[in-house]
C-alpha cells in the first residue's frame, strides 16, 4: 500500500544514529523513538499518538519524520538535532496517565539525546505528564513554565512562507486578494485561516472532520468549504495550503492541482522523490514544508533555555527570509525549491556539526 504519511524527498538512504522500540505491558505503551541526527546538538520532534495499522507502518513515519526534524532544525538556526517519536494507538481511546509517564521512562532512559514535544495527538497537557518522568521534555502548558501550544508558531511560520512565495509570485509579500485552499483545519490550519483572512485572502477549507470545519465556519462564515482534498486539488486557487497528514503531493494530485503555489504546515507533502520536479515542471512553486512549518519547533526550542516568547516570535518571523533566500538559491541554480533547502540544511549540519570534533 503507498505510504499515505509521505516521504522525504532526500535522495539517500537514511542512517539513523538510533532507534528505540518502547513497550510497557501494564499501561499498552508501544512507541518508536528515532534519533536521525545530533550533529548539530541533542535531537529534538514531537511524539505522534496515531492508530497505526502495523508496526511497519509507525516505523516509516518514525524515520521519515525524524530525519525531516534534523533538517527542519538545522534550517530553522537551531543547536539541535533530529529526533521524533510515534506512539501506536487511538489517543481518544488509548491514552492514560499510566502510558504518558511510561513513555517518559524511556525519554529519559535516553539522558538528553532525545527532547520531545507535541505532534499529531498529544498536547501540552500530555507533555506536563511526559514531564513527570523525564526532564527532557518541550511544549508544556504555561503552567508549568512551558512555551504552551506550539501550533501558534507554526501557523505564524507558515503564513511567512507564504509571504514569502506570494512576494516570489505575485511580487508583493500579501495574500491579499489571493484565494487560499487549506487542507485540515485542525490545530494549525484554523490558526492558518485566521492570518490569511486578517491579510485579506479569499480562504476555501477542507477537512476530514466535520467538527473541525464547523468551528472555522461559526468564526468565519464567508469561508467557503469543499467536500475534501481530491475537490481542493482541483479548485483553482493561487495558493495550496497542505495542513493535515503528509503525502499529498503525489502522482495524482500534482498533475490536476490548480494554484500557482504550494505552502503548508503538513510533513512530509512530498510523497516520494521526484515530486518536487513534477512540480517545478508544472509550473507551480513549492514552499518546502520543514522550512516554513518550523515556527513550532522554533517555539518549544526557545522553552529549553527559558521561554520568551516574543524572542520565539521574532525567530519564526526569520521564516520569510529564509524562505526567500531559497527560492532566490533554486533559480540560481535551476534545480527545484526542495532541493535547494536540502542543499542548504546538508551545508550547516556538516559544517557546524564539524565543530563538535574539536574538543574543549
Amino acid at each position: 500500500m503507498p505510504n499515505v504519511f509521505g516521504a522525504p524527498h532526500k535522495g539517500t538512504e537514511p542512517r539513523h544514529e538510533q532507534v528505540v522500540f518502547c513497550q510497557d505491558e501494564a499501561s499498552g505503551l508501544r512507541a518508536i523513538i528515532a534519533i536521525y541526527s545530533t550533529a548539530l546538538g541533542p535531537s529534538l520532534g514531537g511524539t505522534r499518538f496515531y492508530p497505526y495499522g502495523t508496526e511497519e507502518e509507525a516505523l516509516a513515519d518514525v524515520l521519515n519524520l525524524s530525519r525531516g526534524m534534523a533538517y527542519k532544525n538545522a534550517m530553522a538556526g537551531l543547536d539541535l538535532g533530529g529526533g521524533k517519536a510515534v506512539i501506536i494507538g487511538d489517543p481518544a481511546i488509548d491514552k492514560s496517565e499510566a502510558m504518558l509517564r511510561a513513555y517518559g521512562r524511556f525519554v529519559q532512559s535516553l539522558n538528553g539525546r532525545y527532547y520531545t514535544a507535541c505532534d499529531v495527538g498529544t498536547f501540552s497537557e500530555d507533555m506536563d505528564i511526559v514531564a513527570r518522568e523525564s526532564r527532557y521534555v518541550t511544549g508544556r502548558t504555561v503552567a508549568h513554565g512551558g512555551a504552551g501550544d506550539s501550533s501558534i508558531l507554526t501557523a505564524f511560520g507558515v503564513f511567512q512562507g507564504m509571504r514569502a512565495a506570494a512576494k516570489t509570485v505575485w511580487g508583493a509579500p500579501t495574500l491579499r486578494g489571493k484565494r487560499v485552499g487549506v487542507e485540515g483545519v485542525g490545530k494549525v490550519g484554523h490558526r492558518l485561516v485566521e492570518h490569511l483572512l486578517e491579510d485579506g485572502a479569499d480562504v476555501v477549507i477542507c477537512d476530514v472532520n466535520q467538527p473541525a470545519v464547523d468551528r472555522v465556519r461559526s468564526a468565519h462564515p464567508e469561508v467557503e468549504v469543499v467536500a475534501d482534498t481530491d475537490v481542493m486539488v482541483r479548485t483553482e486557487l493561487d495558493v495550496y495550503a497542505p495542513c493535515a497528514l503528509g503525502g499529498s503531493l503525489n502522482d495524482d494530485t500534482v498533475p490536476v492541482l490548480a494554484s500557482k503555489v504550494v505552502c503548508g504546515a503538513a510533513n512530509n507533502q512530498l510523497a516520494h522523490p521526484g515530486v518536487e520536479k513534477s512540480l517545478a515542471d508544472h509550473g507551480v512553486l513549492y514552499a518546502p514544508d520543514y522550512v516554513v512549518n518550523s515556527g513550532g519547533v522554533i517555539q518549544v526550542a526557545d522553552e529549553i533555555g527559558g521561554f520568551n516568547f516574543d524572542r520565539a516570535k521574532a525567530r519564526a518571523t526569520g521564516i520569510y527570509e529564509t524562505t526567500l533566500k531559497i527560492f532566490a538559491l533554486a533559480a540560481d541554480e535551476g534545480v527545484p525549491p526542495a532541493v535547494a533547502a536540502d542543499r542548504l540544511a546538508e551545508r550547516r549540519m556538516s559544517e557546524i556539526g564539524r565543530l563538535r570534533g574539536i574538543l574543549l
